[in-house]
């Protein structure tokens, strides 16, 4: 039979090489260009597929009829032939002639030959996986179903096992996930005539890691920036997965532009981080190579593009960071702070020390006054943020306007009246002495309401006097009552003022 094969494959072979010189020699008779026949050859080849593997299933056409052997174009420069008892029906003849197409698997793959068969399992199918095993050759297979210590994965309707720890070059942490699922396997074990196969995911993954890792190191270098996943916390930063097999650590500092006191309040396990390569440490072996990362570094310096995003004026929300004895540090941006000074904290209460207004990390409205991008400062107000109640303070209060107020604290010359949060007004000694019931009002304690009369408003000076309102001299005040709403008041507020001088003089 072998001979016959040999006979066979040398006459087809000699058939279609003489294709090729008649071509060639056409080319000459009929005056147009003359190929070299070198270069003929390789366009007779273009395009041939030399990349078929054991297992593989084809559609060939068949190009000649042997006594023996059916021969099929496979596509590469090598003809594949197949047994032709194979393709016999009941009837013990061959229904296909030349020209028709056939689906064959390949059972074995030589210099010179590729054997082809109709079978995908019995015997056919443990040729292709005995050949497949002796080759080194990466068979598809299906996992059915777990068992003990690993896998069931049916091969050609044959039945494989696969370790767990050879089923991917990590940890499993859920075996289930992989059921029904199909990868390709190396045949690692094929003993019993096929009663025991044994098949490996692991070491194809290993394989084609070795040759995409070689390409990854040339391209790794300080400087590049990349994706990479977080694949372990510690409490000195979180280490990176830039490739399978090869992780680098970026230090909590260099995490981001704010302050992180544990990697885990901003990352998980999991997550997606672009990184900066800034140092790469080789070691004795490659494995021990050490990279150093840095994702704030990744994302860019915030002051570069902070004039952008912010300018003196524009109220923005921020997270008090720290606070110190002369003021309170807020964050307005990720790596850029700014300092609210103690003097800026309040309009509507005096503060003595910045906890007074204020708390570590909580969110607060504050008012950018300077920004200086080349010393790195920002000057913010919180009480500008909120609001300076003495701004309109001629429209919500009128000097004659009687209003209740709270007693916020009692001196020698007078009490202090909250008239609203930010407004204080004096009610003096010398008005208490001439209410109508002066022990009534020295009876009042701090906090307690009280009944006024707005007497002056000075608004440059925020300052607002007050009265009883019931005093004997009342029908006098309300004559001579001082109206200091604007700087200038005119002729009218000036003869007032003569007058209430010469009163205070007798």
């Amino acid at each position: 039979m072998a001979d016959n094969f040999i006979n066979e494959k040398d006459s087809e072979g000699a058939k279609r090489f003489a294709d090729v010189v008649g071509s060639y020699l056409q080319s000459g008779s009929d005056g147009g260009k003359v190929e070299n026949f070198a270069d003929l050859l390789d366009s007779y080849n273009t395009g041939m597929n030399e990349n078929l593997r054991v297992g593989e299933k084809i559609s060939g056409e068949i190009i000649s009829i042997g006594k023996d052997n059916v021969f099929v174009n496979t596509g590469t420069k090598i003809d594949g032939s197949v047994e032709k008892k194979e393709l016999l029906n009941e009837a013990g003849e061959l229904p296909y002639h030349v020209g028709d197409v056939l689906e064959l698997y390949v059972v074995s793959l030589e210099e010179n030959e590729i054997r082809l068969s109709s079978a995908i399992s019995g015997a056919g199918g443990l040729n292709i996986l005995r050949d497949a095993f002796a080759a080194r050759v990466p068979v598809e297979g299906k996992v059915t179903e777990e068992c003990k210590g690993g896998f069931r994965v049916d091969v050609m309707q044959q039945s494989a096992f696969c370790p767990v720890s050879q089923m991917e070059i990590k940890f499993i942490e859920n075996p289930a996930d992989y059921v029904g699922t199909t990868h390709r396997f190396q045949i690692t074990r094929f003993e019993e005539n096929g009663r025991n196969i044994v098949v490996s995911r692991r070491v194809l993954l290993e394989r084609e890691l070795e040759k995409t890792k070689k390409v990854f190191l040339e391209k790794l270098v300080p400087g590049a920036v990349m994706e990479g996943k977080v694949s372990s916390l510690m409490p000195y930063g979180a280490f990176v997965e830039l490739f399978p097999g090869i992780e680098g650590m970026a230090h909590v500092s260099e995490l981001s532009w704010s302050r992180v006191e544990k990697p885990e309040d901003i990352l998980s396990r999991g997550d997606i981080v672009t990184v900066k390569i800034m140092k790469i440490e080789p070691g004795k072996k490659e494995k021990d190579l050490k990279i150093s990362l840095s994702v704030k570094e990744a994302a860019g310096d915030p002051w570069e593009s902070s004039q952008e995003k912010f300018r003196a004026g524009d109220k923005i929300k921020g997270k008090v960071t720290r606070c110190a004895a002369f003021g309170a540090f807020v964050e307005i941006a990720p790596g850029i702070e700014g300092l609210v000074h103690i003097s800026e904290m309040s309009y509507k209460k005096r503060v003595m020390k910045p906890e007074d207004a204020v708390h570590e990390g909580e969110i607060i409205a504050v008012l950018i006054k300077e920004i200086d991008i080349e010393k790195r400062r920002v000057s913010l107000s919180l009480r500008d943020a909120e609001g300076d109640p003495w701004a309109d303070i001629g429209e919500k209060y009128s000097v004659g306007q009687s209003v209740t107020g709270i007693l916020e604290k009692r001196e020698k010359f007078g009490f202090f009246v909250t008239l609203e949060p930010g407004i204080t007004g004096l009610l003096p000694k010398s008005k208490i002495s001439k209410a109508a019931s002066p022990s009534s009002l020295g009876k009042l304690k701090e906090g307690d309401s009280i009944t006024v009369v707005i007497e002056e408003i000075h608004p440059a000076d925020r300052k607002i006097t007050l009265g009883t309102g019931d005093a004997s001299d009342e029908g006098d005040w309300q004559n001579y009552a001082k109206v200091a709403k604007t700087p200038a008041m005119g002729s009218l507020g000036e003869k007032l003022q003569q007058a209430m001088k010469v009163r205070s003089e007798k």
